[in-house]
């Protein structure tokens, strides 16, 4: 139970420094964040083990045998660091600091703003500013596609980035953490469906489905409670919308968190798009307005802040509770 409680406040004191903070830049230009060393050694054994020759069969195991290395990996590192953490006398302050450098609430609200400030100066500014937080190509987007796509950026990063590493926090500890970003920068690296990743990244992207299968649930209805909370965002909006649209999503999982989005604050999100040149014919996701602007995304960077409080009342709750 002892251990149990310092996780509990380990936890807390994370989300409160990334809050505070976020991802300091001074710090980052002195040491790599965790996310680029795991990026690092998922490259490293691409390069050892992918071979252009290989049979599809032998892409897939190898990268099947790819992301459980990494993931087993962190989890490893995860177990020790939280172990020697605990160890320490207020070694809960210290299993905090190194939590919070896997949540990312203040740094996807501030990418996502910098994209409203970038279309306040101009639609090349704005499209610069998107072009950090999504794959697609900035160049096909006009105003309202821009300001769309950063929206739709919030709603998934905030499940993948928030409310997911939050859950194995609290289950798995650090261990947990570190397993889950593993899984997702696995993903978000060699889970494509290009010609070299098809099979070399399959296993990685159907892992990275069945872990944010619940977390992308929970955010949804986390970000109903924040509509109830938030003044000129419909709780009920959210609901019906991710009763309606959300299994229609292109993604069995990011169409959640973006139902309710839509659904809470009256957007039309998703639908037909260009990726890398290709024309997708994607459902939208809400019956709202597709003319999203500056002020739209704003508007949803308040619903993202709210939501990301909500998300802390359980903790503190069953912090209280010890």
């Amino acid at each position: 139970m002892f251990l149990i409680e310092h996780m509990i406040q380990a936890l807390l004191l994370a989300l409160l420094i990334d809050w505070l903070i976020g991802d300091p830049d001074w710090l980052y230009r002195r040491l790599p964040h965790p996310v680029v060393m795991i990026g690092a050694m998922i490259t490293d054994l691409e390069r050892q083990w992918l071979h252009e020759g290989a049979t599809p069969r032998e892409k897939f195991l190898s990268g099947r045998r790819t992301t459980l290395t990494v993931v087993s990996t962190c989890c490893a590192i995860g177990v020790l660091l939280q172990w020697l953490c605990l160890l320490l006398p207020f070694g809960w302050v210290l299993l905090g600091i190194l939590m919070s450098l896997l949540i990312a609430q203040t740094s996807l609200a501030n990418h996502v703003g910098a994209v409203a400030e970038g279309l306040d100066q101009g639609l090349s500014e704005g499209r610069s500013a998107v072009a950090h937080i999504v794959g697609r190509d900035p160049e096909e987007l006009d105003q309202h596609a821009v300001s769309r796509a950063a929206v739709e950026s919030l709603a998934e990063n905030y499940s993948d980035g928030v409310v997911a590493p939050v859950f194995y926090a609290f289950f798995l500890g650090l261990p947990g953490i570190l397993g889950y970003k593993a899984i997702n920068t696995a993903d978000s690296m060699i889970g494509h469906r290009s010609e070299r990743y098809l099979y070399f990244g399959r296993f990685a992207a159907l892992l990275d489905d069945v872990v944010n299968w619940l977390p992308a649930r929970l955010s949804a209805y986390i970000i109903v409670v924040g509509a109830w909370m938030m003044p000129g965002a419909s709780s009920a909006g959210a609901r019906a919308t991710i009763d309606r649209d959300a299994r229609q999503h292109r993604s069995p999982n990011a169409g959640w968190p973006e139902a309710a989005l839509s659904g809470a604050l009256g957007f039309k999100l998703s639908g037909p798009r260009f990726y890398h040149g290709e024309a997708t014919n994607d459902a939208w996701v809400g019956d709202g307005n597709p003319h999203l602007t500056p002020s739209d995304i704003r508007r949803a960077v308040r619903l993202f802040w709210w939501s990301c409080g909500v998300i802390a009342v359980p903790i503190i709750l069953v912090w209280i509770g010890f």
